[in-house]
């Protein structure tokens, strides 16, 4: 598949599938080593392969940190971010810049520019967005611990100062919320509005991160974060996010892998997912609770009730151009959590532009097929305002 606008992301997917072995073992963990008893004609090569899967499973379990796939420089180092420059043409040249707020939700912001092919910021770049940035969210330390939401808001709006005083802003996941919020408290910063799986009425839908949330006593996430010292620590959200999805994560990713052993390119994409999944970051604890009572659990700002920076917002106060963007599988942010926001803006509905994905969350900014097909239309629409 091709986006419109270039041929150059195409990008093509190759698979071996081998056999499985043929019974079944109790401890998954052993299972791969003792098929090569049940296999003799084929002993010798499982032997050899099961080393090989031993290595690289060791390596998707314990892997580096990820890297960033685009060349970029760090325009600005504030308490909470690196703000990343992507920009294809001088500062001086540049029209109004595309501001990509990253997740932070434990993992990396890295997710924006996951890899060659499936960047987000690569995506926007070679459709002719020349200026794109990214906040680079940084792991919280102990002294940030009692950053809150007013923390992060108020050094984003440095960072849109810096750019100049306004941005094309696009929110992705939980940094979706944070620059709904942003967009409501300054709406003479932002031009237009993208809002890629971001939770904006987390009422909305049946998803299991509103299920959690509500069914969850606060001391529940208080106890965790008072476990971290204050701060919620990735690795505790990692088992969380794990944990929706048992077989998969505990199980079908290492069988994949010794069903792939011999396939470079396989090894090769699950080692950079590894990378970015499992080197979680850590979250300050006053923000991570006042996010989940009065975004998750009081749904403060889909009511009209946050205070952001002293000030009340209502998401009225958003009349600019709006994108929504969910995924039609989507089980971290439902649909409806993104399409509610249709209700709650001021924008008028013709100057609304949605659509839903085909697959998951994380397929919304790192997934082939949507960065091919949808994303070059959303580039569009923004230069288009």
């Amino acid at each position: 598949m091709q986006p419109r606008c270039c041929e150059s992301l195409e990008v093509t997917r190759q698979r071996n599938h081998p056999a499985l072995p043929a019974q079944e073992h109790s401890v998954p963990w052993f299972w791969p080593f003792a098929a090569g008893i049940e296999l003799p004609t084929d002993g010798l090569r499982l032997f050899r392969d099961n080393l090989k899967y031993a290595a690289e499973a060791y390596s998707i379990t314990a892997p580096p940190p990820p890297e960033w796939a685009t060349k970029n420089h760090i325009l600005l180092d504030l308490h909470t971010l690196l703000l990343r420059d992507f920009s294809s043409v001088p500062r001086a040249d540049h029209g109004t810049p595309v501001l990509i707020d990253a997740p932070y939700a434990g993992h990396s912001a890295t997710i924006a520019d996951y890899a060659k092919d499936q960047s987000l910021v690569e995506t926007l770049l070679t459709c002719g967005l020349q200026r794109v940035l990214v906040t680079d969210w940084k792991s919280a330390s102990e002294e940030m611990k009692d950053f809150d939401i007013d923390t992060y808001l108020a050094e984003l709006n440095v960072v849109v100062d810096t750019l100049g005083g306004r941005v094309h802003l696009i929110g992705v996941c939980q940094g979706g919320w944070m620059s709904a919020m942003f967009a409501a408290r300054f709406p003479h910063k932002v031009s237009t509005l993208v809002l890629a799986g971001a939770p904006i009425d987390t009422d909305a839908g049946q998803g299991a991160i509103k299920k959690m949330a509500h069914q969850l006593p606060m001391s529940f996430f208080e106890a965790m974060v008072a476990s971290g010292g204050g701060r919620m620590l990735g690795r505790f959200m990692l088992a969380g996010w794990k944990n929706m999805h048992p077989g998969e994560q505990y199980m079908k990713k290492y069988l994949d892998l010794y069903m792939h052993i011999e396939d470079r390119r396989y090894i090769e994409r699950t080692k950079r997912f590894e990378r970015w999944y499992e080197n979680p970051v850590d979250l300050p604890g006053r923000w991570y609770l006042q996010a989940i009572e009065q975004l998750f659990k009081e749904n403060k700002l889909a009511k009209g009730e946050f205070v952001a920076l002293g000030q009340r917002i209502s998401l009225r106060d958003i009349t600019i151009p709006l994108y929504l963007l969910a995924g039609e599988e989507d089980d971290i942010t439902t649909k409806e959590q993104v399409f509610n926001a249709t209700k709650l803006v001021g924008t008028p509905a013709g100057r609304i532009g949605s659509k839903i994905a085909p697959g998951g969350h994380l397929g919304l900014f790192m997934g082939s097929r949507t960065l091919h097909e949808i994303w070059p239309d959303i580039a569009a629409w923004i230069k288009r305002h």
